[in-house]
């Protein structure tokens, strides 16, 4: 067994916390008396830190092996801390893809679990979890269950998307997707505005399983919100090049920028490029997967950009009931915040999922890093309110700021997760920075 301990840990918003975390290549020994489980720690706020110091966060990474894999129903079992990146590596040669893919491969396979995440095919796939059979768990306890939607289906349903917060994660069984090429088919358009885009998005929607783009939300006026919408499926083996994709090698950024070297002027230049940079209104054509479903992985450690003071992002969906008018309206309160920054992306979502916090809802997902600044948290608890009022949601793996008060009034489910979380772990032994943060846990 291999352990090692790390003493100050940071999510991938840069902002430290003190406490332990213990890694090692055996997890039923490492989470004994762990508060949490962590993977690669690329969840953007405080949902895999730990509360205070004293605290023991058990490190899953080198918890990495597939366990078992059928080769007719791409159904395989991993242990929690194998990344996507190496489970793309196994598969995708053999024809096999995650059913569900977030925006980089540098994510766990038990970190997916916890945060039941959603990608570019939500709205015809849904999210991680629909795919997820069964669930091995080191309870609070030290005792290990085994469960699924026929096996303790409380337990099953809280685990995906409840942050970690009712059991360590093991293993996990899940159901691939069998693809027809390794090769990505890709239309792209450039839209002048938000509301053409948002149609854009409604037709994409109709007629690809993949769409996603990224929207200009510094520039306002007539153009506001314009931006680049990608729309995708597999390509066929008759579109696809002979080869498989080749391995993509990554830059690294090499240092942190100053604080200052990210403003509205750079901003500003950094989307001008970017929109320009998409030539002709249209294009099509077969591209490596890679560049459709991680275009930041390209570049190691991008979170340097924003230097040292850290940064965070926001999420939410508005619902399809409160129509474009409310991604308008956002939009618009979001630039008179000064929360706006140049990578705002936003997607389409289908119906919710079965778990107990999983995040979209049949809407509109909206995100956008924001630099840690002096007015944050007034810019996010503005963002929140009209979130409330429009009956959205924030996700909570990307989420540093939002209150207590706040997410009750945005979750109805909460209660629901709160009773399996009372059954299960009944003296909330497991715990994190977020959860003292919003749901009330004692440090």
């Amino acid at each position: 067994m291999t352990l090692r301990a790390q003493p100050m840990l940071t999510g991938w918003g840069r902002l430290p916390a003190p406490g332990t975390e213990v890694i090692g290549e055996h997890l039923e020994t490492i989470t004994r008396g762990a508060v949490l489980s962590r993977g690669l720690g690329r969840s953007y706020g405080d949902s895999s830190l730990p509360a205070i110091a004293s605290d023991r966060v058990a490190g899953t990474r080198l918890a990495n092996r597939i366990l078992a894999f059928n080769g007719e129903t791409g159904v395989y079992r991993a242990e929690a801390g194998i990344s996507l990146l190496d489970l793309n590596r196994v598969f995708m040669p053999q024809g096999w893809f995650t059913p569900v893919t977030p925006g980089t491969k540098f994510v766990t396979l038990g970190g997916m679990v916890a945060s039941d995440v959603h990608g570019k095919n939500h709205h015809v796939a849904g999210c991680f979890g629909e795919h997820v059979r069964a669930l091995r768990i080191c309870l609070a306890d030290n005792n290990i269950v085994e469960c699924s939607a026929e096996q303790y289906p409380d337990l099953f349903y809280a685990t995906i998307g409840g942050m970690g917060l009712l059991g360590h994660i093991l293993e996990v069984e899940v159901a691939m997707h069998r693809i027809s090429s390794p090769w990505i088919w890709q239309e792209s358009e450039r839209v002048p505005n938000i509301q053409e885009y948002l149609a854009s998005l409604e037709r994409g929607a109709r007629a690809f399983p993949m769409t996603s783009g990224w929207i200009d939300c510094l520039n306002r006026g007539r153009s506001m919100g314009r931006g680049i919408l990608f729309a995708g499926r597999w390509a066929s083996k008759d579109e696809a090049p002979s080869e498989p994709p080749p391995e993509k090698k990554p830059l690294t950024f090499p240092f942190n920028l100053p604080n200052w070297a990210l403003n509205n002027f750079t901003g500003q230049m950094f989307n001008r490029l970017v929109y320009y940079k998409h030539a002709s209104k249209t294009a099509k054509g077969v591209i490596h997967p890679d560049g459709f479903f991680y275009p930041l992985d390209v570049i190691l450690e991008w979170n340097r950009g924003y230097g040292t003071r850290g940064f965070t992002q926001y999420q939410c969906v508005l619902p399809r009931a409160a129509g474009p008018k409310a991604v308008l309206e956002f939009m618009d309160r979001l630039t008179k915040l000064g929360g706006a920054s140049p990578l705002c992306v936003i997607k389409d979502c289908g119906p919710e999922g079965k778990g107990l916090l999983s995040f979209p809802l049949e809407g509109t997902s909206i995100a956008i890093d924001m630099a840690i600044s002096p007015s944050i948290q007034r810019i996010v608890d503005s963002l929140n309110e009209f979130v409330i009022a429009a009956g959205g949601r924030i996700y909570l793996t990307k989420d540093r700021f939002t209150r207590a008060d706040h997410f009750r009034a945005m979750e109805p489910r909460l209660d629901k997760f709160l009773a399996a979380r009372a059954k299960w772990d009944p003296k909330r032994r497991l715990r994190s920075a977020q959860s003292v943060r919003i749901l009330g846990d004692k440090e």
